[in-house]
């Protein structure tokens, strides 16, 4: 092989991966947030499952890619492990279009499918369908690869020395399925490895044969992505790269011993070479979807044995449950992540709040130490969060991605200002009555109640409204805002009247009732900032 013939196909490899990237990010970007949505929604059934997968996987151009996104949802826990197993095999379906297409033999049409691309890309006035001009682009580059390195490997016809190579392959299927595997796994693409073996057959430099054990080789190597990807996640989402790893392994162990039999129903498809591989490819994988797919509940049970659950120790140290940073490189499950977290930080302040009422009123100086260290986590998690918002980058998000993005960073900002709240004056306040040895009156206890009642309701509607991002909802905590001015108004109207008709308990405990008075207001008008950003964004809820 000369220089310029390696530095032509090293070429035709990178357009080769190129074409796949841009034609799945163009027909991702052009079906839009459905994509994602598909994968968490239509996944009821396992029949539902594999269909969403087929098209999701086609749209994306790589199973590999899918099997990623849905290691990210079962890691965010939007996801069951269950509702993955259908998909996954609808995905190995779906990455078999590609070589369909591949096979088609329209190399001679690519700089005009690459022109259609372009030109929709230029003139399209929607972003759809500027999106759909990139995918075709995708494809125009993808023939135009085949074409470039089909001219390129001609010369091979008469190197003995490759002959020999692809004859040995032939006579060691084993050598082929390992050599195809690790060649996979470096391109991160079936796809690419099967227009390889594609471009060969248009050279009549393969036969099938020799291209059965490399089709079954480029079906394991492309399991490591997904794999790579799980291995800082949680147990159930690294089952999900196991699953996919198992689907494809058994699927060659029981195809190896028959790969006569599979190479003389493979040449009955079609007399084209090309097409025969292509359609090997098919078959293998509508052959695992048909004998896997009624027993998903086995592989699932099958995973749970090969990735155990770790002993977790008695006291767990806490962290973020639900932030990962491989899904940065994908808005849509990073924030979905991020809302997630900072949900669960929502839970804490919403704990925090409830037994702040208890110390307050009551007599445990522990319970008054246990909200003071449970702030300590709100505070780990408003770190977390906003650093993890951080690293996704503003210009690789949509005006919505973008909006949601805010939304998050204003729900984190405002529960860690009222943890604050709570811990270093609500607290303070509660230690300075214990100090004194005071108690609030009757009545004055009864208005402290109703007061942290209502900043408590308003916490749970805020709450509610952002996680559905419920207009309605949202309006409902504005409207409760001049109302909870007025009650706290009317509270210290009521503590006037008590200190003018002499009630010593009110005396006693006066500063420390209008500062919790004062500190339940201010808690309501940080909840009340929270929903600010859903009233100024009326989209649907992501979800």
């Amino acid at each position: 092989m000369t220089n310029l013939m390696l530095l032509t196909l090293f070429g035709g490899v990178l357009l080769l991966l190129y074409g796949i990237q841009l034609a799945g990010e163009g027909l991702k970007e052009a079906a839009g947030p459905q994509v994602k949505n598909a994968l968490r929604t239509l996944t009821r059934n396992r029949v539902a499952a594999l269909f969403t997968g087929v098209g999701v996987t086609f749209l994306i151009q790589s199973s590999s890619a899918t099997t990623v996104l849905l290691v990210g949802f079962v890691d965010a826990g939007l996801m069951s492990l269950a509702q993955t197993m259908g998909v996954i095999l609808g995905a190995d379906v779906g990455t078999t279009l590609t070589v369909q297409l591949i096979a088609f033999r329209i190399e001679n049409l690519a700089v005009f499918i690459a022109g259609v691309g372009l030109l929709l890309m230029f003139v399209g006035s929607r972003p759809e369908r500027k999106s759909l001009g990139k995918g075709i682009l995708g494809f125009g580059l993808i023939f135009l690869s085949i074409k470039i390195m089909a001219e390129a490997m001609a010369p091979l016809r008469e190197n003995l020395l490759f002959q020999d190579l692809l004859l040995a392959v032939g006579q060691n299927p084993l050598a082929g399925i390992l050599v195809a595997a690790a060649i996979t796994a470096i391109l991160h693409s079936s796809a690419a490895t099967l227009g390889l073996v594609i471009t060969l057959s248009l050279q009549d430099l393969i036969t099938l044969p020799a291209a059965l054990p490399i089709i079954l080789g480029a079906n394991i190597g492309t399991c490591i992505t997904a794999y790579l990807g799980s291995l800082r996640a949680k147990s159930d989402a690294k089952r999900v790269a196991w699953a996919h790893i198992l689907f494809k392994a058994l699927g060659t162990l029981l195809v190896f011993p028959f790969l006569g039999p599979f190479a003389r129903l493979t040449e009955l498809t079609s007399a084209d070479l090309a097409r025969q591989i292509a359609n090997a490819h098919t078959i293998f994988n509508l052959g695992l979807a048909l004998v896997f797919l009624p027993f998903t509940g086995a592989i699932t049970r099958l995973t749970r044995v090969i990735v155990t659950e770790k002993a977790e120790p008695i006291e767990e140290k806490f962290a973020p449950k639900y932030l990962s940073a491989s899904a940065l490189s994908d808005p849509s499950l990073a924030l979905a992540q991020a809302a997630r977290e900072a949900l669960r930080m929502a839970e804490v302040v919403q704990d925090m709040l409830k037994l702040s009422l208890d110390a307050l009123l009551g007599h445990s100086r522990e319970l008054i130490e246990l909200i003071e260290n449970m702030d300590d986590r709100v505070d780990l998690l408003d770190r977390a969060i906003r650093f993890f918002l951080t690293q996704l980058s503003r210009k690789a998000l949509t005006e919505e991605e973008a909006g949601r993005q805010m939304e998050i960073l204003q729900l984190v900002s405002n529960l860690e200002s009222v943890g604050d709240v709570i811990d270093k004056n609500l607290m303070e306040l509660a230690k300075k009555r214990l100090n004194k040895q005071v108690e609030f009156s009757a009545e004055g206890r009864q208005d402290i109640q109703e007061l942290h009642a209502r900043v408590l309701e308003n916490l749970e509607l805020a709450l509610s409204a952002f996680t559905g991002r419920d207009q309605e909802l949202a309006q409902k905590v504005l409207r409760h805002k001049p109302a909870i001015r007025e009650l706290e108004q009317d509270l210290y109207q009521r503590h006037i009247q008590r200190l003018e008709a002499g009630l010593s308990e009110s005396f006693e405990t006066s500063s420390i009732h209008l500062d919790v008075i004062a500190n339940l207001k201010r808690i309501n008008s940080l909840l009340t900032n929270i929903i600010y950003p859903l009233v100024q964004s009326p989209e649907a809820p992501l979800r």
